[in-house]
Protein backbone atom coordinates (compact mmCIF):
# COMPACT_ATOMS: atom_id res chain seq x y z
CA UNK A 1 0.00 0.00 0.00
CA UNK A 2 1.52 3.50 -1.02
CA UNK A 3 1.39 6.22 1.65
CA UNK A 4 -0.55 9.51 0.91
CA UNK A 5 1.26 12.17 -0.25
CA UNK A 6 -0.40 16.28 -0.35
CA UNK A 7 -3.07 16.65 -2.25
CA UNK A 8 -3.55 12.76 -2.76
CA UNK A 9 -0.88 12.27 -4.53
CA UNK A 10 0.98 8.92 -3.50
CA UNK A 11 4.45 8.96 -2.07
CA UNK A 12 5.25 5.80 -2.81
CA UNK A 13 3.15 4.63 -5.83
CA UNK A 14 2.27 1.14 -6.79
CA UNK A 15 2.88 -0.13 -10.11
CA UNK A 16 -1.20 -0.07 -10.31
CA UNK A 17 -1.54 3.58 -9.05
CA UNK A 18 1.32 4.33 -11.42
CA UNK A 19 -0.81 3.34 -14.19
CA UNK A 20 -3.55 4.83 -13.32
CA UNK A 21 -2.48 8.41 -12.59
CA UNK A 22 -0.79 8.24 -15.88
CA UNK A 23 -3.75 7.66 -17.78
CA UNK A 24 -5.44 10.91 -16.05
CA UNK A 25 -2.43 12.59 -16.56
CA UNK A 26 -3.32 16.21 -18.22
CA UNK A 27 0.22 15.75 -20.25
CA UNK A 28 2.64 13.17 -21.53
CA UNK A 29 6.60 13.55 -21.23
CA UNK A 30 8.38 15.53 -23.78
CA UNK A 31 11.23 13.27 -23.42
CA UNK A 32 11.48 9.48 -23.09
CA UNK A 33 14.69 8.64 -24.27
CA UNK A 34 16.74 9.93 -21.11
CA UNK A 35 15.17 11.52 -17.58
CA UNK A 36 14.73 15.29 -17.50
CA UNK A 37 13.77 17.77 -14.61
CA UNK A 38 13.36 21.02 -13.82
CA UNK A 39 12.24 22.67 -17.01
CA UNK A 40 12.90 26.20 -18.40
CA UNK A 41 11.72 27.37 -21.40
CA UNK A 42 12.27 30.13 -23.98
CA UNK A 43 11.44 31.25 -27.12
CA UNK A 44 14.75 31.99 -28.95
CA UNK A 45 14.58 32.19 -33.08
CA UNK A 46 10.82 31.24 -33.43
CA UNK A 47 11.27 27.88 -31.77
CA UNK A 48 10.68 26.74 -28.48
CA UNK A 49 14.02 25.36 -26.52
CA UNK A 50 14.07 23.65 -22.99
CA UNK A 51 16.34 23.58 -20.86
CA UNK A 52 15.95 21.07 -18.08
CA UNK A 53 18.68 19.19 -15.69
CA UNK A 54 19.72 15.36 -16.80
CA UNK A 55 18.30 13.28 -13.67
CA UNK A 56 21.09 9.80 -13.73
CA UNK A 57 21.09 6.78 -11.21
CA UNK A 58 23.91 7.66 -9.00
CA UNK A 59 23.73 5.25 -6.43
CA UNK A 60 23.58 7.40 -3.68
CA UNK A 61 20.90 7.07 -1.17
CA UNK A 62 17.58 9.22 -0.20
CA UNK A 63 18.40 11.67 1.63
CA UNK A 64 16.90 15.38 2.59
CA UNK A 65 20.10 17.35 1.58
CA UNK A 66 19.08 15.49 -2.65
CA UNK A 67 22.69 13.76 -2.81
CA UNK A 68 20.81 11.18 -4.92
CA UNK A 69 20.70 13.92 -7.57
CA UNK A 70 23.46 13.42 -9.23
CA UNK A 71 23.38 15.28 -12.48
CA UNK A 72 26.68 15.85 -14.64
CA UNK A 73 25.56 17.26 -17.91
CA UNK A 74 22.85 19.24 -19.47
CA UNK A 75 20.96 18.37 -22.96
CA UNK A 76 19.17 21.18 -24.30
CA UNK A 77 15.45 20.52 -26.12
CA UNK A 78 14.17 22.30 -29.28
CA UNK A 79 10.74 22.39 -30.22
CA UNK A 80 9.30 23.91 -33.59
CA UNK A 81 5.96 24.73 -31.61
CA UNK A 82 3.80 23.68 -28.93
CA UNK A 83 2.54 20.64 -30.32
CA UNK A 84 5.95 19.26 -32.07
CA UNK A 85 8.36 16.79 -31.19
CA UNK A 86 11.21 17.88 -28.59
CA UNK A 87 14.17 17.19 -30.60
CA UNK A 88 17.15 16.35 -28.47
CA UNK A 89 20.36 18.53 -29.28
CA UNK A 90 22.86 16.91 -27.49
CA UNK A 91 25.19 17.63 -24.35
CA UNK A 92 25.49 21.21 -24.34
CA UNK A 93 27.70 21.37 -21.24
CA UNK A 94 29.40 18.51 -18.99
CA UNK A 95 30.65 18.88 -15.26
CA UNK A 96 33.97 17.63 -16.17
CA UNK A 97 34.23 20.93 -18.55
CA UNK A 98 33.70 23.45 -16.29
CA UNK A 99 37.24 24.02 -14.35
CA UNK A 100 35.66 25.19 -10.68
CA UNK A 101 32.60 22.27 -10.34
CA UNK A 102 32.84 19.09 -9.13
CA UNK A 103 29.26 17.59 -8.83
CA UNK A 104 25.90 17.67 -9.11
CA UNK A 105 24.73 20.31 -11.86
CA UNK A 106 21.14 20.70 -10.97
CA UNK A 107 18.39 23.01 -12.51
CA UNK A 108 19.66 25.88 -14.81
CA UNK A 109 18.42 28.03 -17.25
CA UNK A 110 19.47 30.12 -20.30
CA UNK A 111 19.35 33.76 -21.69
CA UNK A 112 20.05 35.70 -24.83
CA UNK A 113 21.62 39.14 -25.32
CA UNK A 114 23.48 40.48 -28.17
CA UNK A 115 23.48 37.50 -30.34
CA UNK A 116 24.91 35.51 -27.66
CA UNK A 117 23.08 32.70 -25.46
CA UNK A 118 24.15 32.04 -21.79
CA UNK A 119 23.46 28.95 -19.22
CA UNK A 120 23.55 29.50 -16.04
CA UNK A 121 23.84 26.49 -13.59
CA UNK A 122 24.60 25.35 -10.28
CA UNK A 123 27.05 22.91 -9.20
CA UNK A 124 29.06 22.23 -5.80
CA UNK A 125 32.69 23.31 -5.48
CA UNK A 126 34.93 20.96 -4.27
CA UNK A 127 34.38 22.01 -0.38
CA UNK A 128 30.64 21.00 -1.19
CA UNK A 129 28.90 24.52 -1.30
CA UNK A 130 27.10 25.16 -4.38
CA UNK A 131 27.53 28.37 -6.59
CA UNK A 132 26.19 29.41 -9.87
CA UNK A 133 28.54 29.36 -12.84
CA UNK A 134 27.76 30.94 -16.45
CA UNK A 135 28.56 29.21 -20.09
CA UNK A 136 28.45 30.93 -23.46
CA UNK A 137 27.55 29.91 -26.88
CA UNK A 138 26.66 31.12 -30.14
CA UNK A 139 23.55 28.77 -30.54
CA UNK A 140 20.60 28.36 -28.22
CA UNK A 141 21.32 24.75 -28.06
CA UNK A 142 25.07 25.25 -27.28
CA UNK A 143 27.36 23.74 -27.11
CA UNK A 144 28.59 25.88 -24.56
CA UNK A 145 31.92 27.21 -23.06
CA UNK A 146 31.77 27.83 -19.06
CA UNK A 147 33.72 30.77 -17.85
CA UNK A 148 36.51 29.58 -15.73
CA UNK A 149 35.15 30.67 -12.35
CA UNK A 150 31.70 30.82 -10.68
CA UNK A 151 29.78 33.66 -10.59
CA UNK A 152 31.34 36.35 -7.38
CA UNK A 153 28.89 36.89 -4.79
CA UNK A 154 26.81 34.06 -6.19
CA UNK A 155 25.68 30.86 -3.83
CA UNK A 156 22.87 28.15 -3.50
CA UNK A 157 20.97 26.89 -6.67
CA UNK A 158 18.09 27.21 -9.13
CA UNK A 159 19.15 30.29 -11.01
CA UNK A 160 16.15 31.71 -13.07
CA UNK A 161 17.15 34.64 -15.19
CA UNK A 162 14.49 37.17 -16.66
CA UNK A 163 15.05 39.69 -19.02
CA UNK A 164 12.83 42.80 -18.63
CA UNK A 165 11.07 45.15 -21.12
CA UNK A 166 13.49 47.72 -20.49
CA UNK A 167 16.65 45.28 -21.83
CA UNK A 168 18.18 44.72 -17.79
CA UNK A 169 18.24 40.85 -16.83
CA UNK A 170 18.24 39.57 -13.24
CA UNK A 171 18.76 36.46 -11.67
CA UNK A 172 16.53 34.92 -8.84
CA UNK A 173 17.61 32.33 -7.34
CA UNK A 174 17.96 29.78 -3.76
CA UNK A 175 17.21 27.17 -2.87
CA UNK A 176 16.51 25.31 0.93
CA UNK A 177 17.99 21.97 2.33
CA UNK A 178 20.53 21.05 -0.08
CA UNK A 179 20.54 24.00 -1.72
CA UNK A 180 21.96 25.48 1.36
CA UNK A 181 20.19 28.96 1.11
CA UNK A 182 19.48 28.75 4.68
CA UNK A 183 22.89 28.88 5.30
CA UNK A 184 23.39 32.47 4.28
CA UNK A 185 22.55 35.52 6.10
CA UNK A 186 23.50 39.02 3.97
CA UNK A 187 25.08 37.00 1.64
CA UNK A 188 27.41 35.80 3.71
CA UNK A 189 27.91 31.73 4.66
CA UNK A 190 27.86 30.64 7.74
CA UNK A 191 27.23 26.22 8.86
CA UNK A 192 25.62 27.31 11.92
CA UNK A 193 22.81 29.24 10.22
CA UNK A 194 19.15 27.29 9.98
CA UNK A 195 15.99 27.98 8.93
CA UNK A 196 14.25 30.47 11.22
CA UNK A 197 11.96 29.39 13.57
CA UNK A 198 8.55 28.50 12.63
CA UNK A 199 7.00 31.90 14.12
CA UNK A 200 9.64 34.30 12.14
CA UNK A 201 9.67 35.39 8.82
CA UNK A 202 10.26 32.93 5.77
CA UNK A 203 13.60 33.08 3.95
CA UNK A 204 13.05 34.47 0.52
CA UNK A 205 15.06 33.82 -2.81
CA UNK A 206 17.07 36.08 -4.00
CA UNK A 207 17.47 38.56 -6.69
CA UNK A 208 20.56 40.47 -8.59
CA UNK A 209 20.56 42.56 -11.89
CA UNK A 210 23.13 41.63 -14.36
CA UNK A 211 25.94 43.39 -15.45
CA UNK A 212 26.00 44.03 -19.26
CA UNK A 213 28.12 40.85 -19.96
CA UNK A 214 25.83 38.84 -18.70
CA UNK A 215 28.10 36.83 -16.93
CA UNK A 216 28.62 38.24 -13.28
CA UNK A 217 26.06 40.45 -11.07
CA UNK A 218 26.25 44.27 -11.14
CA UNK A 219 25.16 44.32 -7.70
CA UNK A 220 25.24 42.37 -4.60
CA UNK A 221 22.08 39.90 -4.37
CA UNK A 222 18.66 41.01 -2.36
CA UNK A 223 16.38 38.45 -0.45
CA UNK A 224 12.82 39.05 -1.86
CA UNK A 225 9.69 39.48 0.54
CA UNK A 226 7.24 37.49 0.03
CA UNK A 227 3.48 38.94 1.94
CA UNK A 228 0.59 37.73 3.09
CA UNK A 229 -2.77 38.96 2.33
CA UNK A 230 -2.60 41.22 5.17
CA UNK A 231 0.56 42.62 3.84
CA UNK A 232 3.04 40.88 6.62
CA UNK A 233 5.78 38.33 5.31
CA UNK A 234 5.07 34.96 5.09
CA UNK A 235 6.01 33.00 8.41
CA UNK A 236 8.78 30.08 8.27
CA UNK A 237 6.59 27.43 9.18
CA UNK A 238 3.63 28.46 6.74
CA UNK A 239 4.97 25.66 4.87
CA UNK A 240 1.92 25.61 2.33
CA UNK A 241 2.88 29.46 1.12
CA UNK A 242 6.05 29.94 2.07
CA UNK A 243 9.26 29.69 -0.47
CA UNK A 244 11.63 26.65 -0.62
CA UNK A 245 13.23 26.65 -4.00
CA UNK A 246 12.84 27.10 -7.70
CA UNK A 247 11.98 30.74 -8.82
CA UNK A 248 10.48 31.58 -11.55
CA UNK A 249 10.13 35.22 -13.73
CA UNK A 250 6.99 36.36 -15.48
CA UNK A 251 5.48 39.73 -16.45
CA UNK A 252 2.10 39.39 -18.11
CA UNK A 253 0.14 42.83 -18.83
CA UNK A 254 2.62 44.98 -16.63
CA UNK A 255 2.33 42.85 -13.12
CA UNK A 256 5.72 40.86 -12.14
CA UNK A 257 4.89 37.07 -11.15
CA UNK A 258 7.56 35.35 -8.67
CA UNK A 259 6.15 31.40 -9.22
CA UNK A 260 8.53 29.00 -6.62
CA UNK A 261 7.81 25.65 -5.00
CA UNK A 262 7.06 25.07 -1.91
CA UNK A 263 9.32 21.81 -1.35
CA UNK A 264 8.14 19.85 1.54
CA UNK A 265 4.30 20.90 0.69
CA UNK A 266 4.84 19.77 -3.02
CA UNK A 267 2.97 23.05 -3.93
CA UNK A 268 3.97 25.77 -6.61
CA UNK A 269 2.91 28.97 -6.03
CA UNK A 270 2.77 32.39 -7.24
CA UNK A 271 3.07 36.03 -5.74
CA UNK A 272 2.28 38.97 -8.01
CA UNK A 273 4.43 42.57 -7.54
CA UNK A 274 4.91 46.13 -9.56
CA UNK A 275 8.86 45.75 -9.17
CA UNK A 276 10.76 43.26 -10.24
CA UNK A 277 12.83 43.69 -7.05
CA UNK A 278 9.55 43.14 -4.95
CA UNK A 279 7.73 42.58 -2.62
CA UNK A 280 5.50 40.18 -3.40
CA UNK A 281 1.89 39.47 -2.39
CA UNK A 282 0.90 35.95 -1.75
CA UNK A 283 -2.09 34.84 -4.92
CA UNK A 284 -2.37 31.35 -5.07
CA UNK A 285 -1.25 27.76 -6.54
CA UNK A 286 -0.22 27.16 -9.89
CA UNK A 287 -0.13 23.58 -9.73
CA UNK A 288 -0.89 20.68 -7.64
CA UNK A 289 1.31 17.89 -6.40
CA UNK A 290 2.98 15.74 -8.63
CA UNK A 291 4.12 12.31 -8.53
CA UNK A 292 8.04 12.63 -7.12
CA UNK A 293 9.13 14.46 -4.12
CA UNK A 294 10.29 17.53 -5.86
CA UNK A 295 8.16 20.27 -8.23
CA UNK A 296 10.26 22.92 -10.56
CA UNK A 297 9.02 24.62 -13.12
CA UNK A 298 8.96 27.45 -15.73
CA UNK A 299 6.51 29.47 -18.20
CA UNK A 300 6.81 30.48 -21.29
CA UNK A 301 4.52 32.43 -24.15
CA UNK A 302 4.15 30.79 -27.32
CA UNK A 303 2.17 33.47 -29.77
CA UNK A 304 -0.57 34.25 -27.92
CA UNK A 305 -0.71 30.72 -25.54
CA UNK A 306 1.55 30.48 -22.08
CA UNK A 307 2.53 27.13 -20.55
CA UNK A 308 3.78 25.40 -17.91
CA UNK A 309 6.50 23.87 -18.15
CA UNK A 310 7.19 21.22 -15.03
CA UNK A 311 8.28 17.29 -14.24
CA UNK A 312 6.94 14.40 -12.89
CA UNK A 313 8.41 10.60 -11.45
CA UNK A 314 5.67 8.77 -13.39
CA UNK A 315 7.30 7.35 -15.92
CA UNK A 316 10.28 5.74 -13.80
CA UNK A 317 7.30 4.04 -12.00
CA UNK A 318 8.05 6.74 -8.97
CA UNK A 319 11.60 7.16 -8.51
CA UNK A 320 11.86 10.53 -6.89
CA UNK A 321 15.21 11.16 -8.68
CA UNK A 322 14.38 10.32 -12.26
CA UNK A 323 11.95 12.22 -13.81
CA UNK A 324 10.36 13.61 -17.12
CA UNK A 325 9.69 16.88 -18.15
CA UNK A 326 5.87 18.19 -19.25
CA UNK A 327 4.36 21.37 -20.65
CA UNK A 328 0.74 22.09 -20.55
CA UNK A 329 -1.47 25.39 -21.29
CA UNK A 330 -1.53 27.89 -18.30
CA UNK A 331 -4.50 30.30 -17.98
CA UNK A 332 -4.67 33.88 -16.88
CA UNK A 333 -8.25 34.61 -16.00
CA UNK A 334 -9.28 38.59 -16.32
CA UNK A 335 -8.24 39.87 -13.28
CA UNK A 336 -4.61 38.57 -14.07
CA UNK A 337 -5.01 35.20 -11.62
CA UNK A 338 -3.43 32.16 -12.48
CA UNK A 339 -6.36 28.88 -12.87
CA UNK A 340 -4.73 26.26 -10.35
CA UNK A 341 -3.99 23.13 -12.61
CA UNK A 342 -4.19 19.33 -11.22
CA UNK A 343 -1.53 17.48 -12.74
CA UNK A 344 -3.99 14.41 -12.77
CA UNK A 345 -7.42 15.96 -13.55
CA UNK A 346 -9.60 17.13 -10.84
Amino acid sequence: MSNPSTDGVPENPTPAEVQALTAQAISKPLVTHIYTADPSAHVFDGALYIYPSHDVEGGVPFNDNGDHFCMEDYHVFRMASPDSEAVDCGVALHVKDVPWAERQMWAPDAARKNGKYYLYFPAKRPDGIFQIGVAVGDRPEGPFKPEPQAIEGSYSIDPAVFGDEDGEHYMYFGGLWGGQLQKYRNNTYAEANEEPAANEPALGPRVAKLDAAMTGFAEAPREIVILDEHGKPLLAGDHDRRYFEGPWMHRYNGTYYLSYSTGNTHFLCYATSDNPYGPFTYQGRILSPVVGWTTHHSTCAFGDKWYLFYHDALLSGGVTHLRSIKMTELQHDEQGRIVTLHPYGG
